[in-house]
């Protein structure tokens, strides 16, 4: 049977020798994943059923939007989360202190393996495809479903084929890979499809690679996939997850994939999605407006707030001072990332250069809090999503880019590229 990646790792969860796109099928789970806001609404409906978590090792519980508690709800979101997890013995339950923005934490604590399917209450859970897994979003009752069963539901998805060719030019990231494919695809031109990449895939980060899985679903993506190389080989060995090399999966030769798209990385030029939507790319050098003014960076988030992520814009930071009427803020997506920073020196240099750092938290990112908009005012951040009134006021914007972007926007006081 012609299957592509995405398609045998949902055949083997089935038991079957073989599934096709658009089958409807129930498939066993590896992993489940909840967050602050998403959990307790799953939590209501497992006590609901007056049934247990039917295999709790295999549910991860993070606290992360709200966190620290902004508020008094956040707080009894968050409370009941870990209550949650004492009762139902949940092993893999990650507290303020511990946490981190729960994307970046998962492949970091080395949860995350090849040929593994993987669900969350989070739409961004697509991510993790990036290590040669199966992980996608759903809701709530989903996610309470597969925590009472260990199984859940699926449409199998056809496919959308990736072929990379090149290589990254300097100041070009993942976060411009995946900007670029946004702009050609449109908001719903990969809808409830698979993006399975392929070709010079050695040339991309694997910080790349999750950045560009991370983000696979703004343009409707059901999930992303991009094989296992020695680099996310390498990765997945330092974060200690083991896996057989019979867990690593590859389409078949002849796998059916509804369309395919060769993209050259050299190509590829440094983006910015303008409001309000993330297909609304303009490139710098071709049609990115000059001097336009901004009132507010954010670097961070589960789409660029890893260590490499930091470098970059401390790189661009380095030296220099914020602008005058320009806030910007910091926010390391993990503990471990946070703590590497201030080893390294690049909080020393964020905050030299005026800008406020944060403990990790979605935070801003949803408009939950540490750096909300008000009226008309712009931001540029590495964040995931510019919808109208994602980050504070509905007359606000959002200007999604790389940290380079982000870091000489900051600088500049307008949305800016840095220069070779």
């Amino acid at each position: 049977m012609k299957m592509t990646a995405t398609q045998k790792i949902f055949a083997r969860h089935t038991g079957r020798g073989s599934v096709t796109a658009g089958e409807l099928i129930t498939a066993d789970v590896d992993l489940v994943l909840g967050n602050d806001i998403t959990s307790p609404v799953a939590i209501k409906e497992m006590k609901k059923a007056g049934e247990r978590v039917k295999y709790p090792d295999k549910v991860v519980l993070v606290l992360d939007h709200f966190v620290p508690a902004k508020d008094i709800k956040s707080a009894e979101q968050c409370k009941t989360v870990r209550d949650f997890a004492a009762e139902q013995g949940i092993r893999h339950f990650y507290d303020v202190g511990r946490a981190g923005v729960e994307h970046a934490l998962l492949p970091e604590l080395g949860l995350i393996r090849p040929g593994m399917l993987v669900i969350g209450a989070d739409s961004h859970t697509c991510t993790y495809g990036a290590l040669g897994c199966v992980s996608t979003g759903v809701g709530s009752t989903d996610m309470a479903a597969a925590m009472l069963t260990g199984k859940l539901w699926f449409r199998v998805p056809e496919a959308v084929k990736i072929v990379l060719t090149g290589s990254l030019k300097r100041f070009v990231t993942g976060k411009d890979v995946i900007l670029t494919l946004i702009g050609m695809l449109g908001v719903d031109g990969a809808t409830y499809k698979s993006l399975e990449f392929f070709g010079n895939v050695s040339a991309l980060s694997v910080d790349d690679r999750l950045t560009i899985a991370n983000m696979a679903v703004e343009c409707g993506a059901k999930n992303a996939f991009f094989p296992v190389d020695e680099a996310a080989a390498e990765y997945l060995r330092s974060r200690g997850a083991e896996y057989a090399g019979s867990d690593v999966v590859l389409p078949d030769d002849d796998a059916e994939y509804g369309r395919t798209i060769e993209l050259d990385l050299s190509s590829v030029m440094p983006a910015v999605a303008f409001p309000h939507l993330p297909s609304n790319v303009k490139f710098f050098g071709k049609d990115v407006p000059e001097g336009l003014k901004i009132d507010q960076v954010v670097i961070g988030s589960c789409t660029n707030g890893r260590l490499s992520d930091m470098r970059a814009a401390a790189s661009v930071m380095r030296g220099r001072k914020v602008a005058d009427g320009v806030r910007c803020i910091v926010i390391p997506a993990t503990m471990e990332v946070y703590k590497k920073c201030i080893d390294e020196g690049l909080t020393s240099i964020f905050i030299d250069s005026g800008a406020a750092v944060s403990t990790p938290t979605c935070g801003p990112c949803l408009g939950g809090y540490m750096g909300i908009l008000a009226h008309g005012e712009r931001a540029v951040a590495t964040t995931n999503r510019n919808f109208v009134g994602r980050m504070g006021d509905v007359t606000s914007e959002v200007y999604l880019a790389s940290p380079y972007v982000a870091a000489e926007s900051a600088i500049q006081g307008v949305l800016a590229c840095p220069k070779e």
